[in-house]
């Protein structure tokens, strides 16, 4: 199935280092505490970024992994920033090491640099800091070698080199099919794996649905002849692989020795300042454990990928409730406070506070799922219609923030004959509708994403209001920002409203033409998406089949994707 999207920019490098040297002046002006330190992490994150960026160019140049004195030099502001945001998290962000400048764009650099999204700090709360505390309870030595997995591995290992007094990581880029990773290495650093050292340190954030990345490494490790004793796994998890790992790199996971520490945020400090000092311990809400509030039993729950759910947290201060949200470190946060803040005083999500190194916060709401049995018709289609028409309105974005037509509708038949059988596929095909006319007509925006029942809070007074509002449009998938049309066909399926009639209500409001032809595109793709997405989540919950069940209930998409062939 066709789901994930690979998330990147191109900058050009002065622009990047520009960006950098800018946060470290900032940071020399601030006062110790969470807020000066978060900004040492995004300033890491941007050196990382720009390392993985050198290092990518020259491995597409010369189709292989090959280190190199540009890469060098990347890698040592990297650690010298990995040393500093170490030492701030280890101080209780009291000490702020000297920070180093940044260099000057070097000749023989690119002209452009392709800069991937680190999904681990973007998406799943995973925070470089743990890398750091693994890395110091594992009792390794600064003799280990360090190798880190581009993209987000480059970073996380430099914090791992950096606990141990390691020398800078390797840095490799697996490449081929999601699930069959392998390496393509230069001879020269086959050779060099090859030496001998007392441990080597794998560093990365899966293991994802196969763990084939990290899997692939050990496996050239012990190609090398180095014992598997001295292998050691930094992932981002405590789990093993997904549901597409092969045996054999099943039992290489068990195998090898792992270090994990999981960093443990203390939210009701680092929140203190937006809600008020703690009052209990926090509540995890994270795996869809936030039902357990929303709805009176486990049979009126609604189907969770608990894998890709982002991290949620219950917290009691100030005198009222709170929930946390992981909305990303960083710029990845950062972007989302202008929606938030809109959203929240425009009255149609819950009252927002504020973000705190990489959690934003809102007043927690006593309201259920919606049930649209008890809902009001004309409630629910003037609140999804003022709340579509807000988002067209303030948040436009530039084309090119989300997957383009052409590539929406390669996942559209490619699920559909997943889904359906290959006659139903080749039959979606042969629909082709002109794609570069839908690019044309579309103005893409931060579109929703989710218009499931439970996704809109009922309140007791009756009042709709929209949760996790926030990032859809910016998640792990592939759709990205799409023209308001995409979310018209979602909540014509999920919410059973007249999807011509909220066209038409939008166009009236907006002032500027709403495409019936882009709506009928996005009926054949949301569905074809859904069910994309059902099934890989149901195949990644065997360990929990109450969820497999639920995730696996997608008829209705299947029968309105086959209604549209």
């Amino acid at each position: 199935m066709l789901v994930y999207g690979d998330a990147w920019q191109e900058v050009a490098p002065d622009q990047a280092l520009d960006r950098l040297a800018g946060r470290l002046r900032r940071l020399g002006a601030m006062p110790a505490g969470l807020p000066r330190h978060a900004v040492l992490a995004e300033a890491f994150c941007q050196a990382a970024g720009l390392a993985q960026g050198l290092a990518d160019a020259e491995f597409e140049a010369a189709g292989q992994d090959d280190p190199s004195p540009t890469q060098a030099a990347s890698l040592a502001l990297v650690m010298r920033l990995a040393t500093a945001l170490g030492q701030s998290w280890r101080s209780g962000f009291r000490t702020l090491a000297n920070l180093p400048p940044v260099p000057q764009r070097a000749a023989g650099w690119p002209a452009r640099l392709r800069l991937r999204q680190p999904e681990g700090f973007s998406f799943y709360a995973l925070y470089p800091e743990g890398h750091w505390q693994a890395a110091l309870a594992s009792g390794l030595g600064p003799s280990t070698r360090v190798i880190g997995l581009r993209s987000i591995g480059l970073a996380l290992a430099a914090m791992v080199a950096a606990a141990l007094g390691a020398a800078p990581p390797l840095t490799l880029r697996p490449t081929g099919p999601p699930f069959r990773r392998r390496l393509a290495l230069a001879p020269a650093l086959q050779a060099r794996l090859a030496e001998p050292a007392p441990a080597f340190a794998i560093v990365d954030e899966g293991p994802g649905l196969s763990g084939s990345s990290m899997a692939a490494v050990a496996e050239a490790l012990l190609e090398a002849g180095h014992p598997a004793g001295r292998l050691h796994l930094f992932p981002g998890h405590a789990g093993l692989p997904g549901a597409q790992a092969s045996a054999a790199h099943r039992a290489l996971w068990q195998r090898l020795p792992r270090h994990v520490a999981p960093l443990q945020p203390d939210l009701g400090a680092w929140l203190a300042p937006l809600a008020g000092p703690p009052e209990a311990p926090p509540q995890d809400l994270s795996g869809g454990a936030w039902r357990g509030l929303r709805y009176g039993s486990e049979a009126a729950w609604p189907p969770v990928d608990s894998l890709q759910e982002r991290r949620k947290v219950l917290l009691q201060a100030g005198g009222q409730r709170w929930l946390a949200r992981f909305c990303g470190l960083g710029e990845a946060g950062r972007r989302k406070a202008p929606l938030a803040r809109a959203l929240s005083r425009a009255g149609f999500i819950p009252a927002w506070r504020g973000l705190r190194h990489g959690f934003s916060l809102e007043a927690w709401e006593t309201a259920e799922g919606l049930d649209q049995r008890r809902a009001e018709p004309g409630l629910l289609f003037d609140t999804v219609l003022r709340y579509l028409a807000f988002r067209a309105r303030h948040f436009p974005v530039p084309a090119g923030q989300g997957a383009a037509p052409a590539a929406l509708w390669e996942m559209a038949c490619v699920n559909t004959g997943l889904a359906l059988g290959d006659a139903a596929g080749q039959a979606l095909r042969d629909q082709a509708p002109p794609l570069d006319r839908l690019a044309a007509l579309a103005r893409p925006c931060r579109t929703d994403g989710r218009m499931q029942p439970w996704e809109w809070l009922h309140r007791a007074d009756g009042r709709l209001l929209k949760a996790d509002a926030l990032d859809h449009h910016a998640a792990h998938d592939l759709v990205g920002c799409q023209d308001i049309a995409w979310d018209v066909a979602g909540a014509e399926l999920e919410l059973g409203l007249d999807g011509d009639r909220l066209l038409a209500a939008l166009e009236e409001r907006l002032g500027w033409p709403q495409h019936g032809a882009l709506l009928d595109f996005h009926r054949r793709c949301y569905p074809a998406f859904q069910l994309g997405a059902r099934a890989m989540a149901a195949a990644s919950h065997a360990h929990w089949p109450a969820e497999a069940v639920r995730l696996g209930r997608t008829d209705a998409y299947a029968a309105a994707l086959a209604r549209r062939l």
